[in-house]
Parts: C-alpha cells; sequence; structure tokens
C-alpha cells in the first residue's frame, strides 16, 4: 500500500492520469475543471477519474467479470479513503484529495448503488425511479465537489449542486438513447412512454415520431428545471469554482439545444457543443456571476 501524509501533494503522475482521464472522456466536465485552482483542480480530476473507473466496468464488463470489478473498485475507494491506496495513479490522487478535504465517502457508497442499477439492469417504470438512478450516478457528484470548492448556505447549497448533477445525468440520458439501447439499456420510464405513446419496438426502430419528440421535449424541459434549480447554489460557492461549475452547466444544457436542432433524432446522430461554442459560454458565464454576486442562501 501507498502512504501517502495529508500535507503531501500527490506525485505529479497520479495528478497528469487523472486530468487525462477527465480531458479523454468528458471535455465539458474538463473545460469547467480548468477554472479552479490548482490544488483544487487536481482533487477534482481525481475525484473525476475515480467516478470514471467505476463507470467503465459496467460498461466494458459483462457478468461475473462486472461484478468483481465493481466490488474490487469499491474496495479500491474505500482504501484510498482510508488512506491506504494501492498503486494506481487514480488510487492515489484520490487517497491525497480525501485526506485533503472532506469528501463524503457516502456520496461514493450511492454511486457504487447507482453502478448496480446499471450492473443488474435495472427497470425504470416511473420519473422517480430515473430521478433516482439520476441522484446516484451524478448528483451525488455535487455531494463530492462542494467541499473541494468551498460553499455557504448549508443543506441548500448542496441540494442545489445535487440537482445540478441530475439535470447533467438526465442531458447524457437523452443524448445517449441510440447508445443505450446498443447496450440493452432504456432509462426511459415506461410510465411515460406509454403517457405518451411510444412503444419499445418505436425505440428498437429507432424512429423518431411525432410522439417520441414531444417526450423528449418533455424530458428535456425537466432537465431545464433541473439545471436552473441548480445555478441556484452556484454563488454559493467559494472563489473560482462558481465560475468552473457555471461553464460546466451551461457546456452541459447546450447539448439539449444541440438536440432540439437535431429534432430530437438521438439515434443516429450524437448531440454535442463544439469547442467554439463553448468557449462562447464563458463571457456569458461571467457576466451571469458578476450580476449574482453577493447571493447567497443565508439569511
Amino acid at each position: 500500500m501507498t502512504q501517502l501524509p495529508p500535507a503531501l501533494t500527490p506525485p505529479p503522475a497520479a495528478v497528469a492520469h487523472c486530468r487525462d482521464v477527465t480531458r479523454h472522456h468528458s471535455k465539458t466536465f474538463y473545460l469547467g475543471s480548468r477554472f479552479f485552482g490548482s490544488e483544487e483542480r487536481a482533487a477534482v480530476w481525481a475525484v473525476y477519474a475515480a467516478c470514471r473507473t467505476g463507470d467503465d466496468v459496467v460498461d466494458e464488463r459483462r457478468g461475473e467479470a462486472a461484478e468483481r470489478g465493481l466490488a474490487d473498485w469499491w474496495a479500491r475507494v474505500q482504501a484510498a479513503f482510508a488512506g491506504e491506496p494501492g498503486h494506481d495513479p487514480g488510487d492515489v490522487a484520490l487517497a491525497w484529495a480525501a485526506a485533503r478535504w472532506p469528501i463524503p465517502l457516502s456520496a461514493f457508497g450511492e454511486l457504487h448503488q447507482g453502478l448496480q442499477m446499471d450492473l443488474r439492469g435495472s427497470e425504470y417504470r416511473t420519473l422517480d425511479d430515473l430521478l433516482l438512478y439520476c441522484r446516484r450516478v451524478a448528483g451525488v457528484v455535487g455531494f463530492m465537489i462542494a467541499p473541494i470548492s468551498g460553499y455557504r448556505g448549508g443543506e441548500r447549497t448542496l441540494h442545489a449542486a445535487l440537482r445540478l448533477g441530475q439535470a447533467m445525468q438526465l442531458t447524457n440520458i437523452l443524448r445517449d438513447v441510440g447508445e443505450d439501447l446498443e447496450r440493452g439499456r432504456v432509462y426511459l420510464p415506461d410510465t411515460l412512454l406509454r403517457e405518451f405513446g411510444v412503444s419499445r419496438a418505436t425505440l428498437e426502430a429507432g424512429q423518431v415520431t411525432p410522439e417520441y419528440r414531444a417526450l423528449m421535449r418533455h424530458l428535456s424541459g425537466l432537465a431545464r428545471e433541473l439545471y436552473a434549480e441548480g445555478r441556484a447554489g452556484i454563488p454559493c460557492l467559494n472563489g473560482s469554482a462558481r465560475l468552473a461549475v457555471q461553464v460546466a452547466a451551461h457546456s452541459y444544457e447546450g447539448i439539449l439545444d444541440d438536440l432540439a436542432r437535431a429534432d430530437y433524432d438521438n439515434f443516429r446522430r450524437r448531440a454535442y457543443v463544439s469547442g467554439p461554442r463553448k468557449l462562447l459560454l464563458l463571457p456569458r458565464a461571467w457576466w451571469e456571476l458578476r450580476g449574482s454576486a453577493g447571493l447567497s442562501f443565508e439569511p
């Protein structure tokens, strides 16, 4: 085991590994992370890399191999929080971040539950089922990031961070309907499919019907409501974290705009926000934060 005193920064190789994982798998998250201070940025990358490693296990393995892989991932996370990481650079970086900031292990515990839902092939009968999944695999990331950035406003700020993470995960689900079908996964709730008159056969055929577009507009509207709730907590974050999260939020929400421009065809095309478009979001994010200076949930 690698012993890492809390006062020390993580080895540069560990930081570089987590940076590369973040940049490769989520250019949007990576862009936002660049606005954190250097130490906070390294911790955010460590958290993202740890979450991504667990996600890759359930996406890239099947059956018993996936079960063993997820159990191993969870054991590694717990070891890192105990200050006893293995030699994997991601584990070393996570151990340092957990020792340096009060990141709750319980948030990773919820993530573990969410990844188990994917492993079991959970069915999503209601919207509440879907929102619970979004909480577990993404909403709780807000609980991991908030202690790194520092924040005011207590539980209300944490709730806003949860909502923002749920909004981002719902956006991912709407973007990836076609890709998820190829993995045998359907996250769209049964009750909403019936309400809007969309069948499983329609999904599997990749048919973008008027009913399907109406369902996508409905869920996109819900995601935008969650973004609005989540952004209310951003002014309560400390320092540069405000701009980091604001940029990431606008970039993710921009995926919904691109999906709408494509007339909600998420079977043959993956909605995205281009690099130049993301850069254009920077002055908007800065201006919005300037206008909200001094806002807080505290009395």
